[in-house]
């Protein structure tokens, strides 16, 4: 069966699932996940919510008895505080970027850390390499976790200098202001901001003199595919992993947590893959 072959039917029993964020018009999450429920049977449907009011978000997702939500920017920090309970390794990371609801019990979970290591480890070694991490949000939180945990030497680079020594000082790592950033020394450079990120699509988040032959460029922006941070990095001669591969990863831990199904990820990542390539 295909994902065109299985019918989507909605009822009373059908089970609601979604992502926030602000924006969202960009997301591919609810194609990727609406395929994932018709092709393995699950009486679900996901959709997107624009939100601005978190808390009256997070109220609504009570009265509704939602079954998991997906949360992006700019809310994966601040979500922590309205939750009934948040798992450990969120706690540990500082962000959650998933919710599931058990029994009227709203639990925070983080399974961009996971993903973006998963995506990060199918290119290169991670254990040992000089990694530098853009940002200082929630998910530059999660990806540097990820590189502690497998061994990676970690530097936070930012544009605030406060928020990216805070990080860099809880993940026991090093701070680069975004000024001063030139490169030297970097192995593997994750970009986790939304610079470059659908209709931006001109901007880097870095400076292309701070690419280098042999680096592993890593962009967790999704849409466009290849973003102009990833085509400059390909052109120099580096080994480029673009957003879908951690946008699929983690969206299969998501679905396998709030499903207790086996996730379709070749499925997944192939109905992103084509709707970002403008493939029917």
């Amino acid at each position: 069966m295909t994902a065109t072959d299985a019918k989507l039917t909605i009822g009373t029993h059908t089970r609601l699932f979604g992502v926030i964020g602000d924006p969202i018009v960009h997301s591919l999450s609810p194609l990727m996940h609406n395929t994932a429920f018709r092709q393995t049977g699950v009486d679900a449907v996901y959709l997107a919510f624009h939100v601005k009011d978190l808390p009256g978000a997070v109220a609504g997702f009570r009265a509704l008895n939602m079954g998991g939500v997906s949360v992006t920017i700019p809310h994966k920090v601040s979500i922590m505080d309205l939750l009934d309970e948040v798992e450990p390794m969120a706690r540990e990371i500082g962000a959650v970027n998933s919710i599931i609801n058990q029994g009227g019990h709203l639990i925070g979970f983080n399974s961009d850390s996971p993903g973006a290591t998963a995506a990060l480890s199918e290119k290169t070694v991670i254990k040992g390499k000089r990694v530098a991490v853009i940002g200082a949000g929630g998910a530059a939180r999660a990806m540097a976790h990820g590189i502690r945990s497998h061994g990676g030497r970690l530097t936070i680079v930012n544009r605030s200098e406060a928020r990216g020594r805070q990080l860099a000082e809880a993940m026991d790592g090093e701070f680069c202001p975004l000024a001063d950033f030139r490169g030297d020394g970097t192995d593997i450079l994750v970009n986790t901001t939304s610079v470059g990120m659908s209709p931006d699509t001109d901007h880097m988040p870095v400076s292309r003199d701070s690419l280098r032959s042999g680096m592993t460029v890593m962009d967790m922006v999704y849409n466009p595919l290849e973003t102009r941070l990833l085509r400059s990095a390909r052109e120099i001669g580096c080994t480029v992993v673009d957003g879908v591969a951690m946008f699929v990863h983690q969206g299969a831990i998501q679905f396998e947590r709030w499903t207790g199904q086996k996730a379709p990820v070749a499925l997944m990542k192939k109905i992103v893959l084509n709707a970002l390539t403008g493939r029917a």
